[in-house]
């Protein structure tokens, strides 16, 4: 993934988790990960001014908020599809397991929302894919298409929650229908 993001020239922010676990850990919360053993040598060094790399966690509805928010690698959990398509933010899908795969044929298929990443499921993704996929998302004349899709689809969840959408109007009908008990 650093390299990959590193020779894409884009700027990014990266979220990097620890890839170690230990007994406990999940009641004492996640370790930070160490970034010097786990990144390439000098990579926030040569990546300083374009690339951010966060420990453990971000707020991320916030971040995919932000309009400068060109794309976003994602492993496809509905949480994350969901803040992506509400943000206009195109996706490149990236799952990892259980329904994520399902959710990333219904981006990537159906919805035409996303691109998927090639490569994982002989375990490594190399850097060649992750810059081609980031490169493609943000430089080609595809991406721009999947851009404008994107914004067409956060334009259109936007109608549906908005007062009077489909979204609202069938919260609101099975607010009333619980309410009689029905």
């Amino acid at each position: 993934m650093a390299v990959g993001l590193e020779r894409s020239g884009q700027r990014f922010l990266w979220v990097v988790r620890s890839p170690e676990r230990r007994p406990g850990q999940a009641v004492r919360g996640p370790a930070q990960p160490d970034l010097e053993r786990i990144l390439p040598e000098g990579f926030l060094e040569r990546t300083k001014g374009r690339g951010l790399v966060v420990k453990s966690w971000a707020p991320q509805a916030e971040v995919l908020e932000h309009g400068s928010v060109g794309g976003f690698v994602t492993h496809c959990g509905w949480n994350s599809t969901l803040e992506a398509i509400v943000n206009g933010v195109p996706m490149v899908a990236w799952p990892m397991y259980a329904e994520q795969w399902m959710y990333k044929v219904f981006l990537v298929e159906e919805m035409k929302l996303a691109v998927p990443m090639e490569g994982y499921d002989n375990d490594i993704v190399g850097a060649e894919e992750v810059e081609r996929k980031v490169r493609w998302l943000m430089e080609s004349e595809g991406g721009v298409e999947l851009r404008a899709r994107t914004e067409r689809a956060k334009e259109r969840a936007a109608a549906s929650l908005a007062e009077g959408g489909k979204s609202k109007v069938a919260l609101l009908e099975l607010v009333e229908r619980m309410k009689r008990g029905i």
